[in-house]
């Protein structure tokens, strides 16, 4: 083509070179900056390496980092004749890449070189993709349509090392394939390997686990990472994917027939405590102190057993149980303390009696001595209940003034021999008079104040045999 306007424009035989794709596109220099002025060539520029740095494990087609020059030097390679024709060196000759009318000769030479520039650009763009391993099969379907531009590629540069450098990335292209096709094949292996861990760790929490908060999370952890693990061939992953959520369904389902179980338990547990505390409640008035005690126990340790009701029902019931056994066992511990009080008194008035028929002295005055014993049993009986912890003091000490008296006693049997068999007549009374009373006793349920008469009969007839055998013996 040749000068038609006051435009700078070059021509050539073909088609400037096809972008590659995935490529950086770089705009020609000569549409950016327009001619170089000046009257000569431009000195070429130092070549600045540029290493690509290859992902890990991916096959590097060059023994060397690759060196891309930053400006080529066209007039090593070429020349812009005075007519304007633009002439490419290569291993095969010389031939016209085009025609060059909008300006000098140099600046030709520069544009032309320009345009060699990008296609080395590409290359190296090439070149690192190859060593970094990114999608080999497309490297090199560039790399081959950007060869067979390079025989009618309107620019002047190394073209025969372009085609060496492309030659070399087609030929490494296969490699990089191959290699790039057994990572992804180790990774897919890696990566099934470890769905199917993941997979069996959900089998085995569904057909296992009964901490159900735990096992929950981590069954939400699993889909977690799950989600995370790229690169499983389809067909496996959608089959792990129903392994997966099969297992997840069955866990989900096994949980829901615990917790349903467990919601009719802890609503027959609700129907049952209601009617302990309907028990308790019928209960709380009674004044029957150690039989409702003892009632109070079972119901408590039935509580127990019954389980859990829901918990918002289960803490109303428990105070409700709570409530009524408490009325119970505070009207026992009051009707204890006024028992106590009671006791008390009781104690203190046989010790009155004590200190007035200690000073008896059945030596001198025996009926009388006899008679006051008789009185003081009387009183003594009448008072009631002490203490537990004053029972032993003060029974021995009543003890001990009925003892002085049966000593007196023995001592005038034994002096008074006529009067021997009334005496044994009068503890025969004695001994019924006493069996009477535990008759009664016994008959009024009052079971210790019967033992204690049956006691005292005892030792009257123990006297009454004493008295007998002594007179037979006379």
């Amino acid at each position: 083509m040749t000068e038609n306007s006051g435009n700078e424009k070059a021509t050539q035989p073909e088609s400037a070179p096809t972008p590659v794709p995935g490529a950086a596109a770089r705009p020609s220099p000569a549409t950016v900056a327009g001619p170089r002025p000046g009257p000569g060539p431009r000195k070429p520029e130092a070549p600045k390496p540029h290493a690509v740095k290859a992902a890990p494990g991916a096959a590097t087609p060059h023994p060397h980092p690759v060196v891309v020059p930053a400006v080529s030097d066209p007039s090593q390679w070429g020349r812009v004749d005075e007519d304007g024709t633009a002439w490419v060196k290569t291993i095969e000759g010389e031939r016209v890449v085009g025609s060059w009318q909008a300006g000098d000769t140099a600046e030709g030479l520069a544009h032309f070189g320009r345009r060699f520039d990008d296609i080395a650009t590409e290359v190296a763009l090439l070149e690192a993709r190859l060593a970094a391993g990114t999608d080999a099969r497309k490297t090199k379907a560039a790399a081959t349509a950007l060869a067979e531009t390079l025989p009618t590629a309107a620019v002047i540069g190394d073209i025969d090392g372009l085609t060496t450098r492309l030659q070399a990335i087609i030929e490494h292209s296969d490699e990089a394939a191959a290699h790039a096709k057994e990572e992804k094949d180790r990774s897919r292996h890696e990566q099934t390997e470890r769905k199917e861990a993941l997979a069996a760790e959900a089998e085995q929490i569904a057909a296992e686990s009964t901490q159900w908060k735990v096992a929950g999370d981590r069954l939400r952890e699993i889909l977690d990472e799950w989600k995370t693990i790229r690169g499983v061939d389809r067909k496996v992953d959608d089959a792990l994917w129903r392994r997966f959520s099969k297992a997840r369904e069955a866990f989900n389902r096994r949980r829901g027939a615990h917790f349903a179980e467990l919601d009719r338990e802890r609503a027959s547990a609700k129907t049952h405590k209601e009617g302990l505390c309907v028990r308790a409640e019928e209960l709380s008035s009674s004044t029957d102190w150690a039989g409702t005690a003892a009632v109070f126990r079972d119901l408590l340790a039935e509580w127990k057993a019954a389980g859990r009701a829901p918990r918002e029902a289960d803490e109303q019931l428990w105070k409700r149980f709570k409530a009524a056994q408490d009325v119970f066992f505070a009207a026992r511990n009051s009707a204890a303390s006024e028992r106590d009080a009671e006791f008390e008194d009781n104690a203190t008035a046989k010790e009155e009696l004590l200190l007035h028929y200690e000073r008896l002295d059945p030596e001198t005055h025996l009926d009388a001595a006899r008679a006051s014993l008789r009185d003081l049993q009387e009183k003594w009986d009448a008072i009631g209940k002490v203490p537990r912890e004053r029972i032993h003091d003060l029974e021995a000490r009543l003890r001990a003034v009925e003892k002085r008296v049966r000593d007196a006693v023995d001592a005038q049997w034994r002096r008074s021999d006529p009067e021997a068999m009334a005496r044994a007549a009068q503890f025969r009374e004695r001994v019924a008079q006493f069996e009477e009373q535990a008759a009664k006793a016994q008959a009024a349920g009052k079971t210790r104040d019967a033992e204690k008469a049956l006691e005292q009969a005892k030792q009257w007839r123990e006297w009454a045999e004493a008295a007998e055998g002594a007179v037979s013996q006379r």
